[in-house]
């Protein structure tokens, strides 16, 4: 009887299990997939210093020296194109940090494949959050508070990044013909950085549509 049982609450437990994986892959009515769970790191991959992320109460806690954590799940086997991703982040004084996109994953070092997004408003860099890195910037005044919960949301279609703060576009850059090296449009992941030991961000509901 008790093994009939336990065999029972397996099957119960592998089923629950197959359909949570599935939810997350299928996404909401709008196409909204999660690729943060707000338990586990799972389906991510940290470099050079992996103690710089940690989750807690359902949020991913920045809090390190340099490290840049990418996403390697199943959500299209981890390579976007044409996508939209949204989250929500809380930048603590003096925080800077950045969401990589067409990114892959590398060992140590700032990434070399990508664009940059940069989380940041009140850090001594000018650059803020909006900007696509050294490319196009919003310089000086950031779009939002520290210590306040903002959603972050990204969309790449074709050659053109747009950057929205809470539902506002505060930026948009569109890239030239002609661009070679690592640094273009292409396609690949998407990655958080940890830029250095003073800057304390916060991360949630990090969600992803793919196409349109």
């Amino acid at each position: 009887m008790f093994h009939r049982v336990l065999l029972t609450a397996l099957i119960a437990l592998m089923t629950l299990t197959t359909l949570a994986a599935f939810a997350q892959q299928a996404g909401d009515d709008d196409g909204w997939v999660s690729l943060f769970d707000g338990q586990s790191l799972d389906g991510w991959r940290a470099s050079e210093n992996p103690d710089s992320f940690k989750v807690r109460d359902g949020m991913l806690i920045v809090d390190g020296p340099r490290a840049h954590l990418f996403y390697e799940g199943p959500v299209s086997q981890a390579n976007f194109t044409d996508f939209e991703v949204k989250m929500k982040v809380m930048t603590f004084p003096r925080a800077n940090s950045g969401v990589f996109v067409h990114t892959k994953f590398q060992d140590d070092g700032w990434p070399r494949q990508g664009y940059e997004l940069q989380v940041n408003a009140t850090h001594s860099d000018r650059i803020k959050t909006g900007s696509v890195y050294g490319v196009k910037n919003v310089m000086d005044q950031a779009p939002h508070q520290d210590n306040e919960w903002f959603e972050y949301h990204i969309i790449v279609k074709g050659k053109t990044i747009t950057a929205k703060v809470n539902g506002e576009v505060v930026n948009e850059f569109t890239e030239p013909e002609g661009v070679e090296g690592p640094r273009k449009l292409g396609s690949g992941t998407i990655a958080l950085q940890a830029h250095d030991p003073r800057s304390v961000i916060h991360y949630k509901d990090v969600k992803i549509k793919v196409g349109g």
